[in-house]
């Protein structure tokens, strides 16, 4: 037996290994958390063991959660979607619970040895009708599909899928008592859910805003942080005390906060806890799986696993395509769901609570659980290929789209090609326009397109990372391809494309900052635009002709910034506040080093230490409150501060060598 103290280090040094082993896989964190509770847990290594302290930091994790669900909450996203949500949504919620109970009563008639009860049947038909929202949300927004008519269809059932828990929560231990009583039950649960919750937001309505902007008033992160917790905990407080899940009072308490002006920095705060709780939480779901049955029974997991993804899958598809989808969008709706979910496991450990499932069945539906999850990215990623193949319509709704693209562009020449016809793309067309520049557009939202086009707008649904694509819009043709969209990974993409098509055309892209500003020239770009650099030469260029600076003189300045590809802008002194993320990449920055009597570099000559070979330079050089001129044959001297430009190891070199 562990101590607290012992089972929560155990678990946070496994986590972090976790982690890190399937971040390098290129696979979500959620599934390393998911592997490490299998070997660790007391059907495998037996490393930890199943302890109220683990169920514990489990039901930490499902309550933040539940607020952060309620944070995103919305009665307006809601209003905007209610057809896909409150039609294809209900849809296939309610249609994989009947399936589900379905098969698993039939499952039991034909095997009277398998012990399982229509409220067992039910609670799994629940937990199978969930679909991951960090694994989906996360692939599609790399593939850059969340605005796709797909995409939209997905993100409309994972909303409904987050609601239709709530009442799932209170229903499933409801389903324990005796069946005489259990329509009492469910009546009181549900009466006394609606009272509370009724309660919440009637009062929490009024008092959370008020309260927020109390505690805000105070300017104390510390403070606005303990009332945070003090918010969340105490909610689910309140609806345990009634009867009902922590989970529902943690819940609501996200959605009285969304409602307030605090929602995003609320999000912020909250996340480290949520992600960190939650991990653990997947932890205790891992240390729930017996390999050794799994292996013992593996062809009926196997089973199960191909039932649920291709039953799942399917259903998805006939309400997809019920609800007007054509064929192919259907097939990447249900591809992209036929997994579990988060909400799968809060719910199984509802139902093992409760002793509604026998273990042995509890164990094969885990099992094919968390397979389904560890293949979810294989079949979002093999998806165009599998939908090519099984909708025969597809490549002719493709082509139609390529060849109304390719006659549009067919007669145009020497034009500019635009991918992403976001803010910054329909600001560039107006200019172009403006000097009666040709250009063309692609961009892969279908609600924006429909609405340019009907402007007269020259634009067509295509992704730019397609070779089909861009022929289509005249790469060999156009005189230049402006990419406004602020993802790396795709402007690479893109860039090989052109490199392939046509090497001589000039590409200018836009990026955020100036972390990838090698990478992309390396690449191919003609120019690259830091979002970050722009704007802080815009806002310096304001503030000197305020100052009185005469106008050409700031122009010239502004103009030697950009010839010289914002050399002496780039870089700057990170604080506290400053993410590491952005340091990991690469990202420039200066950083000032103090050189002490007992440092190696004093009394040698700068250019002896050979900084450049570390890829850093010396931008500066301060002695006794006085600046000189970093020279090769400066000697430095004790007290002396050398201020270093480059990326974050760099630097760290450089600074070896100095000290």
């Amino acid at each position: 037996m562990h101590s607290g103290l012992e089972l929560t280090l155990l678990l946070l040094g496994c986590a972090v290994l976790g982690v890190v082993a399937f971040r390098t896989l290129q696979l979500p964190p959620m599934l390393g958390y998911l592997a490490v509770g299998v070997l660790i847990g007391p059907h495998a290594l037996a490393l930890a063991e199943d302890s109220p302290t683990t169920h514990a930091l489990g039901e930490f994790g499902i309550v933040f959660l539940m607020f952060s669900i309620g944070l995103e909450f919305s009665l307006g996203q809601l209003r905007s979607m209610r057809r896909i949500v409150f039609g294809l949504g209900l849809g296939q919620v309610v249609s994989t619970v009947v399936a589900a109970m379905s098969i698993g009563l039939l499952a039991a008639y034909l095997m009277p040895h398998l012990t399982l009860a229509w409220q067992a049947a039910f609670a799994l038909g629940g937990a199978l009708a969930m679909s991951s929202t960090a694994i989906v949300v996360k692939l599609l927004t790399e593939r850059l599909e969340l605005e796709s008519e797909h995409g939209r269809r997905i993100i409309g059932i994972l909303l409904f899928q987050d609601l239709a828990v709530v009442p799932l929560l209170i229903m499933i231990p409801a389903l324990a008592r005796d069946p005489e009583d259990m329509a009492i039950t469910v009546g009181l649960a549900a009466l006394k859910a609606g009272l509370v919750l009724a309660l919440l937001l009637f009062f929490g309505q009024k008092l959370m805003g008020r309260w927020f902007t109390i505690v805000a008033k105070r300017r104390s992160q510390e403070l606005f942080m303990l009332n945070l917790l003090l918010v969340t905990l105490g909610s689910a407080w309140i609806t345990e005390q009634a009867g009902l899940s922590l989970a529902l009072g943690a819940f609501v308490a996200g959605m009285l906060i969304s409602e307030t002006p605090y929602k995003h920095q609320v999000e912020e705060d909250i996340k480290p806890f949520r992600d960190v709780l939650l991990g653990l939480f997947f932890i205790t779901i891992g240390m729930l799986l017996d390999l050794r049955l799994v292996s013992q029974y593996w062809w009926q997991v196997t089973l199960l696993l191909a039932l649920v993804v291709l039953l799942k899958a399917g259903l998805i598809v006939l309400m997809a395509r019920a609800f007007g989808a054509p064929l192919g969008t259907a097939l990447r709706t249900g591809l992209a769901l036929a997994q579990a979910g988060e909400f799968s496991f809060v719910l199984l450990s509802h139902a093992s609570g409760s002793k509604l499932i026998d273990p042995f069945v509890m164990q094969l539906v885990l099992a094919s659980m968390v397979l389904s999850m560890l293949l979810a990215p294989f079949i979002i990623g093999y998806m165009d290929r599998i939908v090519m193949k099984v909708a025969a319509n597809e490549w002719m709704m493709q082509s139609l789209q390529l060849t109304q693209l390719a006659t549009r562009t067919m007669t145009t020449q020497k034009h500019v090609i635009i991918a992403g016809f976001g803010r910054s793309g329909q600001s560039l067309a107006t200019l172009l326009k403006e000097e009666a520049l040709p250009w063309y557009a692609l961009d892969l939202d279908p609600e924006r397109v429909q609405k340019a086009q009907a402007a007269g707008a020259s634009v067509s649904y295509g992704d730019a990372a397609r070779r089909e694509s861009l022929i289509a819009a005249g790469v060999h043709r156009a005189s230049a391809l402006v990419i406004t969209f602020a993802d790396t990974r795709q402007a690479l993409k893109v860039l090989h494309l052109v490199h392939e098509l046509a090497p001589a055309l000039p590409v200018i892209v836009r990026s955020h900052d100036d972390g990838d500003m090698d990478v992309l020239k390396a690449a191919g770009a003609t120019e690259v635009v830091p979002e970050a650099l722009e704007s802080s030469l815009m806002l310096a260029s304001h503030a000197l002709v305020t100052l009185g600076v005469p106008l050409r003189r700031v122009v010239h300045r502004v103009q030697t910034a950009r010839k010289g590809r914002y050399a002496t802008l780039r870089g700057y002194f990170h604080g506290a506040d400053d993410s590491g993320a952005d340091l990991e990449q690469g990202q420039v920055k200066l950083h000032s080093v103090r050189l002490h009597a007992q440092a190696g570099a004093v009394g040698m000559a700068l250019g002896t230490l050979r900084l450049a070979d570390v890829a850093v330079e010396v931008t500066a050089l301060r002695r006794g409150g006085q600046n000189i001129a970093p020279g090769p044959a400066v000697l430095l001297a004790a007290g002396d501060v050398v201020v270093l430009r480059g990326d974050s190891e760099a630097v760290s070199r450089a600074e070896e060598r100095l000290l």
